[in-house]
């Protein structure tokens, strides 16, 4: 049994006639009715009884027009989703977020305005740490990530910058420094340093000795953070100080507070990660909405303490 089988059958019972269903679906009478008899041999029976101008459906015959029906509808509606899925208007993208990425205003409504542009791809979120999401994409557990750069980029990973992030202060209120409205790096070299192992965000820790080492100083390494998030409350409690993205800011905890540097700020580029051969029309559409303006765009404002 084949559709055009299918095609035939419904179009006679609709037409009750051989001759205008076989104009309707475009073939000659004779080829028409062939097809018909090859069907009810598979079937087992009949599906018309031919009059002498027109056709009735048989019992199997009006039983069987139903599930006709719904078998071409399904064929129809799995071959629409296809031409979606295959033009990226539908499927899904699982996407990570490391180091608070999600936090970078413009990450979310770039989010927004793809979902409300592509209602029919489902995202997939997941949190977790740089390290941790280039290896879910070589293993293909996830499609795409947001990450920190500079990171050591994997075989077969390709990335696009999305926005270049400065970083602020994050110091315990009572510090010295809390009375200024800027602070220089300088200034904090005799404070512990709050920072995130290097094996799980090697960006951010880097970034952040090399900016102490500019102002004239080493860093003294203090407690680690498990992660971005946790720093904030890390600092309020006195473990020491840190210095973070500025969309970190948003995190507000009492007997902490966040400062911009005074001086040559650091930057905490991110950027999308993918699979060059990924093969998914939809996150080919998801990258091409990247905004025009966002590699070097300079990233969130740093907060006023």
């Amino acid at each position: 049994m084949e559709l055009r089988h299918l095609q035939y059958f419904i179009a006679v019972a609709e037409e009750r006639h051989f001759t205008r269903a076989a104009a309707r679906v475009g073939i000659q009478q004779p080829p028409l009715s062939l097809q018909i008899r090859q069907l009810e041999a598979e079937l087992g029976g009949p599906l018309f009884v031919r009059l002498p101008r027109d056709v009735v459906l048989t019992e199997l015959g009006e039983a069987f027009l139903p599930e006709a029906r719904q078998i071409l509808a399904r064929v129809e509606r799995v071959k629409r989703r296809m031409e979606q899925i295959s033009r990226g208007e539908a499927g899904q993208i699982r996407i990570g977020f490391a180091g608070a990425t999600y936090f970078e205003p413009r990450i979310p409504a770039w989010i927004r305005d793809f979902r409300a542009q592509y209602p029919d791809v489902q995202l997939h979120p997941q949190q977790s740490n740089t390290a941790s999401l280039l290896t879910a994409l070589v293993n293909e557990a996830i499609d795409a990530a947001f990450v920190r750069t500079p990171f050591e980029v994997p075989p077969g990973i390709a990335s696009v910058p999305v926005v270049d992030e400065p970083m602020v202060l994050v110091l315990p209120l009572g510090h010295a420094m809390c009375a200024r409205e800027r602070v220089p790096l300088a200034a904090l070299s005799q404070d512990e340093f709050i920072l995130l192992p290097r094996e799980i965000s090697p960006a951010l820790y880097d970034r952040t000795i090399a900016a102490c080492e500019a102002a004239g100083f080493r860093p003294k390494l203090g407690q680690e953070a498990p992660q971005i998030t946790s720093i904030v409350p890390m600092v309020a409690a006195g473990f020491g100080v840190s210095m973070v993205p500025a969309s970190v800011s948003q995190i507000r905890t009492p007997g902490m507070g966040f400062w911009p540097i005074d001086g040559e700020v650091p930057y905490a580029p991110i950027s999308l990660a993918y699979r060059a051969d990924h093969g998914s029309a939809a996150l080919d559409r998801f990258i091409a909405m990247l905004p025009a303006d966002s590699p070097g765009s300079g990233g969130s404002e740093a907060p006023d303490a």
